[in-house]
């Protein structure tokens, strides 16, 4: 039987995801959390509405062709193997807990983000100045760089399920200031999130943490959602998508760190 709550939770987050590409874990942890849900629990079956929700947003701003394939493989190249191994590590019957400095960390650097979308306009002038200033030197570092923010991400999400959306977004934002347009951004940080929340729910699933029933009210809520806000998404200004986008960052933030 479907849970209102859940079913209303699910379908804020998924409004949310389908604008801004953020929510799946940021968002969704604290209201879980709020609501009684024991940690653990949270954390696995949030990872497994992560990645059926975004799964119905990317089909349609894949159709919109967004995507940044050659950000995205890098991405996966760093984030898979390190969720990967968490997944071996929960599935061989290790006790992973919910990290309270982890999570600490994160929701300073997902302020941060905020921080840093709400001023985009300069930040992305000074970023843009030094990628044109020294393009070769940025160049070179850019695809290795891609690869180990992946694996910081990869690490986070497998242990907090928070990260794929709100840590993403901003090292995309920063490490690719040219090409990543908000609309692009939104678009390409989904669909590196699909697999890496899937790998990283295979573990929890296999070690009975997933709530089934929890995670249909969730769905029940965030399908229609997310369908509405990807399509929303299209119609935005691109810097009101941004300030969207930052306003969600800073609410996630605050939540993590309270």
């Amino acid at each position: 039987m479907l849970d209102g709550s859940y079913t209303l939770a699910g379908a804020l987050t998924g409004f949310v995801v389908g604008l801004t590409g953020v929510g799946g874990g940021a968002l969704m942890m604290p209201i879980l959390l709020l609501l009684g849900v024991n940690p653990i629990t949270a954390v696995a079956t949030d990872l497994w509405f992560a990645a059926l929700t975004k799964l119905v947003a990317a089909g349609i701003h894949s159709r919109a062709e967004q995507v940044d394939w050659t950000v995205v493989r890098r991405l996966w190249l760093g984030s898979l193997p390190l969720a990967l191994l968490i997944v071996l590590l929960v599935s061989a019957g290790a006790s992973v807990q919910k990290v309270d400095w982890l999570g600490q960390a994160i929701g300073g650097v997902v302020l941060l983000t905020a921080a840093g979308m709400l001023l985009a306009p300069w930040l992305r002038a000074l970023a843009t100045r030094s990628r044109i200033g020294n393009p070769r030197q940025f160049m070179r570092w850019q695809p290795a760089m891609t690869v180990v923010a992946g694996a910081v991400l990869g690490l986070c999400v497998a242990l907090t399920s928070v990260g794929a959306g709100a840590l993403g977004s901003v090292i995309l934002l920063y490490l690719y200031p040219l090409r990543m347009t908000p609309h692009r951004l939104v678009a390409t940080d989904i669909m590196h999130a699909i697999p890496l929340a899937l790998v990283a729910g295979l573990g929890y699933l296999f070690a009975g943490r997933v709530d089934g029933n929890m995670l249909l009210s969730l769905l029940a809520g965030s399908i229609p959602a997310v369908i509405a806000g990807s399509l929303l998404s299209r119609r935005l200004n691109g810097r009101w998508l941004q300030v969207a986008l930052a306003l969600v960052l800073l609410a996630a933030g605050l939540k993590t760190l309270g």
